[in-house]
């Protein structure tokens, strides 16, 4: 039977230790490695003159892609850490556009912050893992413009001789 010297007990100790210390820090704390959804699921709502608009088609747009979704309705986008551009219209009554900045996920900037000591962040925000944008998305309409009000917006007033 081996015996272990009061010498070499503290020094496996303290390997043991440094292992279970490091651990974290070659595992990854950002939300990138730890594989945090990409997808985000959002609702949509079109509001007209203080009321929801129904049947009213929206692009949504980033840097990631564009999704198309029928208003009030819920729609699952590629996240980002850019803008989310929401245009929407309906034929004929209303148009509107809004623009949704992400913001980051608390949990992952206190992940990147303890455990990767902040190199996580610069991953996350190129990737979009960690950034979310408000789970209820709200555009405010304008209403059309009639063809007819649109002609007397045109029509020029000068008489030729």
């Amino acid at each position: 039977m081996k015996h272990l010297s009061t010498a070499t007990m503290p020094r496996r100790f303290s390997r043991s230790i440094l292992s279970l210390l490091a651990a974290p820090f070659l595992l990854g704390g950002c939300a990138t490695i730890a594989d945090a959804p990409l997808q985000q699921m959002l609702e949509v709502h079109a509001v007209l003159d203080y009321q929801e608009v129904a049947g009213v088609g929206c692009v949504l747009t980033n840097d990631m892609g564009r999704w198309f979704v029928v208003a009030p309705g819920r729609v699952t986008i590629t996240r980002s850490a850019a803008p989310l551009v929401v245009d929407c219209k309906k034929a004929g009554a209303a148009s509107g556009q809004e623009i949704f900045g992400s913001r980051p996920d608390a949990m992952s900037l206190i992940g990147n912050a303890v455990i990767s000591a902040g190199m996580g962040i610069a991953l996350d925000r190129w990737a979009g893992a960690s950034w979310a944008y408000p789970v209820n998305l709200t555009v405010l309409m304008a209403p059309a413009k009639v063809a007819a009000e649109v002609n007397a917006l045109q029509r020029v007033e000068t008489r030729v001789f």
